[in-house]
């Protein structure tokens, strides 16, 4: 088994969940769970390093899991569809370089069998803050570990810029109390990401051939009906070319309007169009930021604003659910948010919704009905803590 410290990956962005017996050979697994993609990929670094330091080298496997259908149809076919076609292009593109791609079906549960059957040395997966994620990965941990002492168990925080369990350990009473202390580490992490190392071929147990039209077509099936757009490409090639393509990209044509029309839904054009793949990890933030402060000389005051939201911001969010247990309830909020909106429960509404865009949905349209049919439309989902600073904001 490989040294636990990794060289390419900053050891503080691992957790070493359980540090393997040392003499277990077999291939690496990397699985794979909210950063979908091969570029610019902290947990995947981390787990070719492993399998390249092996003595001798091990093979490298990527494995993703479609979470159990109750959980999945909790997205409407426009977050299926961009999941399922973006995994597609992701399979592809790592056969194309040699890694095997197991898709599993059947969702978490079936993660040790597949790791049992390739007699794996170590499982290395990615880092998500929501409790079906969590309690889904400690239950995979626990069950392999039962069985296989030796196996190691790494987790990589790939999707933060700087790891939420570094960040600070506590949750954040604030934006500014949580800008002041990731600013003072960020030079720490916000570097360039290195090549990936290379790994023994894959000679084992083969991936099973996947009928994507038909994974597609059955999920959306049993899926709310919120269409899919087709203005949105999902995958890698799709994201990178948003952020920098040469026709439309946003650091090389949009940058300049974002820091005045991003809070103006008529200035489409000063949006980032990022949140997608940013949300899916079709592309890494790490690799937005450093891109944008290239360019920072261009447009101060937009870079600066991008990279609030895209750091600070986004982050900030990361630490709210992981530090907040009750983060998908009111419960979660902060006392003083609690007691003004219990203060302001009895208050007459002129208008009640079924669904709105945060705050500013009456400013936007004309009426009622125009600002239910948008709401509709846009089905904007933001987070809870967003949520609730925008309702308490509104007395």
């Amino acid at each position: 088994m490989p040294p636990a410290s990794p060289n390419l990956v900053h050891p503080s962005r691992v957790r070493i969940l359980h540090p393997g017996g040392g003499h277990m050979p077999g291939p690496v697994v990397y699985w794979m769970l909210r950063d979908q993609r091969l570029a610019d990929n902290w947990a995947l670094l981390h787990a070719a390093e492993l399998a390249a330091a092996s003595a001798p080298a091990a093979p490298l496997a990527i494995a993703f899991t479609l979470f159990p259908r109750p959980f999945l149809l909790g997205a409407h076919l426009r977050q299926l569809g961009f999941l399922l076609r973006g995994l597609r292009r992701l399979a592809a593109d790592a056969h194309a370089r040699g890694l095997p791609f197991f898709l599993l079906e059947g969702g978490p549960a079936e993660v040790p069998a597949l790791v049992r059957r390739l007699g794996a040395s170590a499982l290395v997966t990615d880092f998500s803050p929501l409790r079906p994620v969590r309690e889904a990965f400690d239950a995979v941990v626990h069950e392999l570990l039962r069985d296989a002492a030796d196996m190691a168990v790494h987790q990589v925080d790939a999707h933060n810029v700087v790891p939420v369990w570094v960040a600070t350990g506590k949750l954040e009473y604030s934006a500014k109390t949580f800008r002041s202390k990731v600013s003072k580490v960020m030079d720490e992490y916000l570097v360039e990401y290195p090549e990936l190392p290379g790994w023994t071929p894959w000679c084992m147990e083969q991936p099973k051939d996947v009928d994507w039209d038909a994974l597609i077509n059955s999920i959306f099936s049993e899926a709310e009906n919120v269409p899919e757009i087709d203005w949105c490409e999902p995958g890698e090639a799709a994201a990178m070319e948003v952020l920098l393509g040469n026709n439309d990209g946003f650091l090389t044509k949009r940058i300049k309007s974002y820091d005045t029309g991003r809070n103006d839904p008529t200035k489409p054009h000063a949006l980032s169009c990022l949140s997608p793949y940013l949300h899916f990890g079709h592309i890494s933030a790490q690799r937005c930021a450093m891109e944008a402060k290239k360019r920072r000389h261009l447009s101060p005051k937009s870079v600066d604003a991008f990279l609030e939201e895209l750091i600070i911001r986004r982050e900030l969010a990361d630490n709210f659910c992981y530090y907040q247990p009750n983060y998908d309830s009111l419960a979660g909020a902060w006392e003083w948010a609690r007691k003004t909106l219990m203060d302001h429960a009895g208050d007459k509404r002129e208008h009640i919704y079924t669904m709105y865009w945060a705050k500013k949905i009456l400013e936007w349209t004309s009426g009622p009905e125009e600002a239910l049919s948008i709401a509709i439309y846009l089905n904007d989902k933001v987070n809870l803590e967003e949520c609730l600073r925008c309702i308490v904001e509104l007395y």
